[in-house]
């Protein structure tokens, strides 16, 4: 037995190392291996290789005679072999030794044949510092093995300086192939690019067109239908932009089947889907994970890709603003994919603010780039408000305004937010916002901030926010405010004193001060003068004051709590409405009676010069001076065209404008009396509520008269007579709706009293050959009811015609509506007649083709009737020859052309059939189109005065199409018609004018009479989703729930009397919530109060209570200044009464009757 401290660990190669031991500590003996002796080794080594070189090569000659399925076996066995050298190389690194049996690599000779250099495996394994290193090396270097594979997912490195080179051939140089090979490892992109081959099928990558990424973009950007594989070539239509499918056998849809024989017998006509094709076939389904996993795979490549698309078009174009905000809105589209796919339809809030915080880094980068741009200061805005608070979003709104002081834009997006934000909303800080606003733009104007110079279009935009500026003051129950603004506004414009038109506007209002706070009586009250004329006396030494006139005895005041048993929260409700129709003129003292300012009961009924002061602007085109008019005859109630208004969202506030037609007794004529969708001054009610008056009361109408007896003289002809029209059409207006009451008390004193008007105006020298007026005046007499005066009106108005009749616009007006009068008339009194001659209708429209005095008694014969169709034809191709010839460059005001076509289409009808009246229709129409089209693509910017003449012609097109509709949904009432043409028709206009309230009303009749509700739904939702305004989503909500109510009233009516609890769930109430909530997330039905007040009022009447009052607090966020709305909460929530109230008085609302006030009422 051998001693242990001598002995070696191998005896074969055993040498004395006793001194050695004895040197070296004990403890680390084992780690030591003293035998090994590196001659010995390479030695050994050298026979082994000559004996395995022997092996393979006796293997080779031997592997050549066997077949393929050892071959196969071999390929497995080497792939075993493969993993197991791995396993085992990992094994020599730890362990230091290995077996005679395992396959040498060249890098382990190296390793044994480098004595010199005992510390090189140390290099090729880790990193060292040059000073741990105890020997000198040549060539100092390490060699990583390990790849870095956040370099290349993360791109934090420059490929610059990463090292590449290609491999042209998979073996090395200078080793023997027989003893030695080299594995190369793939990389982490080459794994990917094979990973997407055995998916995606034979690409070579994401590039090429046919990879699956690129496939579905394909399809995403357009959808090709599947076509069969293979088709005979006489399918083939080469001439033809597609391929026609064909339904021979032996045709397959590409991806049903593996080989085209079984898709052949197993799926000949290719209507199976895949699943059910894999099935014919005996197959499975494939991994929903995997093909999840890959969906998931390839849609974030395309997103990257994208993403990387817009990065690199932004750094080659950063001043494209409209690709910077795009880019902003894709934000919100890559985040909802991510989030659909980590975590499913719900997101946490964390998510969502890190999604603003990436918009408002992108927006900063943006605003950096293009600091001047202001629709890239509001998108940041947008984004802030969401993030922010209050104060410090006003304070980067009001810098921003600051930065950009002449962009009228900017300054209405400014006033939004501070007229629509809750939390630092306030009447009066809104106010001075507007005044802050006018008074800018003005300096801008007049050019004393010299530091910005005036846009074009300047003083249009401040009428504009004007304008939005008293309809602000009148929803928020401020009409004293209101109604100074635009006295003082017609003042200060028609009135002004010809010394001071040169002056600054800050100037002239410092002057038009004086004239205010002096008390003299200003335009609209009696005994008004004029700034003009006061101006003018005071620097001759004043009036010369007048003795006091008594007036007439005043109207005895009644109660205003007519029934004290009423609740509470209801008389407050009548006191408050009544208030508000009676006083809405600001309050002043009565000279003659001695009144002073101390005198009134209600402070808030004073107006001060500090409270209008600011808002004052100089108008220089007389074009604009007129429009100021016509808003403040609208804001007083007057029928008015204003074809430029665009604050409509934000004034509708009236349900008249949805329900307006349900009354089919006008079904040609109903168009003539449309509502506007907007309340009037002074009529602030709930939604479901009606006017404590007809009109503007007493007060309000002499108010008016002493206005146009004012303003009518300093205005041109033309403006005159459309003040005048207005007027009458006002009386008119009032007839009908009390029509519509069926009191006939109140119908006969309001016909007395508006004929008493028309009949005044009509005596004025310059209205008594206006046949628009006579026109007016007989229409008012037929709704009164009495027709033979109507008839004798008529036919004056029409011997008051030129000899040319059909070429005067104004005498075919005239005889179409007395045409369409007398048809709904003979509807009325038993149907159509089936002689043609007898026809009152027609003697009328063929007596004016003809030219000769209308007599409405005389009979007709069959020839006067073919020479006027003859006439008629003539006159409209001369017409239509005329559109040809139009030009820009031609002085063009715009002509009339729905009366002489309207007159014709109807005689047609009359005469030949519904074909022929649309035909026309349809022929004009086109021909105006044509026109308009090809002066809209000549226009300029230098040309924008011809803007007006297209937009008549627009307006020309729309009241055809309201006729043709009108037409086509009578002859529908009175005889059998298929719906296709009218439907096909509606579509057509509406899609040209979503906003027109009249289409609408003809097209929710129409497919409300089908219970098959899926073609009314897609045709709204097409409209609605490129339709920039509220009135498509509105008109869509009326018509579910009309569909709504019919369904439920057929469900209570199987219970044979018996009431129901509650009513089954059908979906309608569902849809009907979806229309109210996508509507309330766009920007104009956001802000718009009639839309709130119908969801609240929907959610109540399908008892949902504590819902409504939640959507009031949330409408409460986007429209705190409409006091309408508080309104309908108190009567839909009247036991939260104080809490209403004590709302309105901290948002500084207009409160007429406090609760203390109410109480001592009830008392009394």
């Amino acid at each position: 037995m051998c001693d242990k401290s001598t002995m070696a660990l191998f005896p074969a190669f055993s040498e004395d190392v006793s001194v050695k031991a004895e040197e070296s500590p004990k403890a680390l003996d084992w780690l030591k291996n003293k035998s090994f002796q590196t001659q010995d080794a390479l030695s050994l080594h050298g026979r082994f290789l000559e004996k395995t070189g022997d092996d393979a090569t006796e293997a080779r000659d031997l592997s050549s005679g066997e077949d393929e399925n050892k071959v196969s076996h071999k390929k497995k066995q080497k792939k075993n072999e493969k993993k197991k050298k791995k396993k085992k190389h990992k094994k020599q690194h730890s362990n230091g030794s290995a077996s005679d049996s395992e396959i040498i690599f060249p890098s382990d000779l190296k390793k044994e044949q480098d004595t010199d250099r005992p510390e090189s495996h140390v290099f090729a394994s880790k990193f060292l510092w040059l000073d741990d290193i105890s020997s000198a090396q040549k060539d100092k270097f390490c060699v990583d093995h390990k790849p870095d594979a956040a370099n290349w997912t993360y791109k934090s490195i420059y490929r610059g300086d990463v090292a590449r080179y290609k491999r042209k051939w998979p073996s090395v140089m200078g080793i023997d192939p027989r003893r030695q090979g080299v594995t190369w490892d793939d990389s982490e992109s080459n794994k990917k690019q094979k990973a997407k081959r055995k998916r995606g099928g034979n690409g070579c990558g994401d590039e090429r067109y046919y990879s699956t990424a690129s496939r579905k973009l394909l399809l995403s950007e357009s959808p090709v239908l599947l076509l069969p594989t293979t088709r005979p070539e006489n399918c083939v239509n080469r001439a033809a932009p597609f391929l026609a499918l064909c339904d021979d056998k032996g045709n397959t849809i590409d991806g049903l089947g593996s080989d085209g024989s079984q898709a052949t017998s197993l799926n000949p006509l290719g209507v199976y889907d895949p699943a059910t094709a894999l099935w014919m076939q005996g197959k499975g389904k494939p991994d929903e994970a995997v093909q999840k996993q890959d969906t998931q795979t390839e849609r974030s490549y395309f997103y990257t890709k994208k993403t990387e698309d817009f990065n690199k078009r932004l750094r080659e174009e950063p001043e494209d603003t409209e690709l910077w905000i795009q880019f902003i809105h894709y934000q919100d589209e890559l985040s909802t994919t991510v989030f659909d796919e980590e975590q499913g339809s719900h997101r946490p809030k964390s998510s969502c603010r890190a999604v603003l915080e990436k918009k408002l880094s992108i927006a900063d980068r943006a605003v950096s780039s293009n600091p001047s741009c202001i629709s890239l200061q509001l998108e940041r805005l947008k984004i802030c408000q969401e993030m922010w608070e209050s104060s410090t979003l006003a304070k980067e709104w009001k810098k921003l305004v600051f930065l950009h002081p002449n962009s009228a834009p900017l300054w209405k997006e400014y006033l939004m937010f501070m007229q629509s934000y809750f939390s630092n909303f306030s009447v009066s800080k809104v106010h001075s916002a507007y005044g802050k606003c006018l008074s800018t733009l003005s300096a801008v104007r007049d050019g004393s901030m010299v530091s910005h110079p005036a846009l074009p279009g300047l003083e249009e935009d401040m009428l504009d926010i004007f304008i939005q500026q008293c309809h602000f003051l009148r929803q928020a129950g401020h009409s004293e405010k209101a109604s100074s603004l635009f006295q003082a506004m017609i003042e200060f414009t028609f009135l002004k004193p010809e010394s001071l038109q040169k002056l600054t506007t800050k100037q002239q209002v410092e002057f038009f001060e004086t004239f205010w706070d002096s008390g003299e009586e200003r335009v609209g009250e009696p005994g008004s003068k004029g700034w003009k004329r006061w101006m003018l006396q005071q620097e001759r030494g004043g009036w010369l004051q007048p003795s006091a006139e008594e007036e007439e005895d005043e109207e005895e005041e009644e109660d205003e709590v007519k029934d004290q048993n009423q609740p509470r929260w209801k008389v407050w409700l009548d006191v408050e409405s009544s208030r508000e129709a009676a006083h809405w003129l600001p309050w002043r003292p009565d000279k003659s009676k001695g009144q002073s300012e101390d005198d009134c009961e209600d402070p808030d009924r004073q107006v001060l010069f500090d409270d209008i002061g600011q808002s004052m602007i100089c108008l220089s085109s007389p074009e604009l001076q007129f429009r100021l008019l016509l808003h403040f005859f609208s804001f007083l109630g007057l029928p008015v065209n204003i074809t430029t208004l665009s604050l409509s969202g934000m004034l509708l506030e009236n349900l008249s404008l949805l329900t307006q037609n349900d009354d089919t007794a006008q079904p040609l004529t109903f168009p003539e009396l449309l509502h506007t969708g907007m309340n009037s001054a002074g009529q602030i009610t709930t939604l479901q509520g009606t006017p404590k008056c007809t009109g503007l009361g007493k007060q309000g109408e002499k108010f008016l008269n002493n206005v146009l007896a004012m303003i009518q003289p300093l205005l041109p002809s033309h403006h005159r007579a459309i003040l005048s029209l207005s007027r009458i059409q006002y009386e008119k207006l009032k007839v009908w709706q009390c029509t519509c009451s069926n009191n006939k008390k109140h119908i006969h004193s309001q016909g007395k009293k508006s004929k008493r008007v028309a009949k005044r105006l009509l005596k004025e020298p310059e209205n008594r050959s206006s046949l628009e007026m006579w026109r007016e005046y007989a229409h008012l007499e037929w709704l009164l009811g009495k027709l033979e005066e109507a008839r004798k009106v008529f036919v004056t108005a029409a011997a008051l015609g030129k000899t040319n009749a059909l070429n005067s616009p104004s005498l075919c007006n005239l005889i179409l509506l007395w045409a369409q009068l007398e048809i709904e008339n003979a509807l009325d009194v038993g149907g159509r007649q089936k002689d043609v001659t007898a026809s009152p209708a027609v003697c009328i429209l063929t007596r004016l083709a003809e030219g000769i005095p209308v007599s409405s008694s005389q009979l007709l014969s069959p020839v006067s009737i073919l020479k006027a169709r003859k006439s008629y034809d003539q006159a409209l191709n001369c017409t239509l020859s005329t559109l040809d010839q139009v030009s820009l460059t031609q002085d063009e005001k715009g002509q009339s052309y729905r009366g002489l076509v309207g007159c014709y289409a109807l005689f047609q009808y009359l005469t030949v059939g519904i074909k022929s009246a649309s035909d026309v229709y349809t022929l004009t129409r086109n021909r105006i189109e044509t026109l308009q089209q090809r002066l809209t693509g000549g226009l300029k910017k230098s040309e924008a005065g011809y803007r007006d003449f297209i937009s008549k012609l627009s307006s020309e097109r729309e009241a055809l199409a309201i006729q043709q509709a009108t037409l086509l949904r009578y002859h529908n009432k009175v005889s059998v018609f298929p719906l296709a043409q009218l439907r096909q028709m509606l579509t057509a206009a509406l899609s040209t004018w979503p906003c027109c309230a009249a289409l609408w009303s003809i097209y929710i009749q129409v497919e409300n009479r089908y219970h098959s509700a899926g073609r009314a739904r897609r045709f709204f939702h097409s409209v609605m989703r490129i339709a920039n305004n509220v009135v498509p989503t509105l008109f869509a909500i009326v018509a579910e729930q009309q569909r709504k109510q019919t369904v439920d009233a057929a469900q209570r009516s199987c219970c044979h009397g018996t009431a129901l609890p509650t009513l089954p769930e059908n979906g309608l109430g569902h849809r009907i919530r979806g229309l109210f909530e996508n509507a309330t997330k766009t920007k104009t039905g956001a802000h718009c109060p009639l839309l709130w007040r119908m969801y609240m009022y929907f959610l109540v009447s399908d008892g949902k209570v504590d819902q409504a009052k939640g959507i009031f607090y949330k409408a409460l966020q986007n429209v705190p200044w409409t006091k309408g709305l508080y309104m309908d909460a108190v009567q839909l929530f009247p036991e939260h009464l104080m809490e209403f109230v004590d709302l309105m008085t901290e948002k500084e609302l207009r409160l007429r009757l406090p609760l203390e006030e109410l109480d001592i009422l009830l008392e009394d």
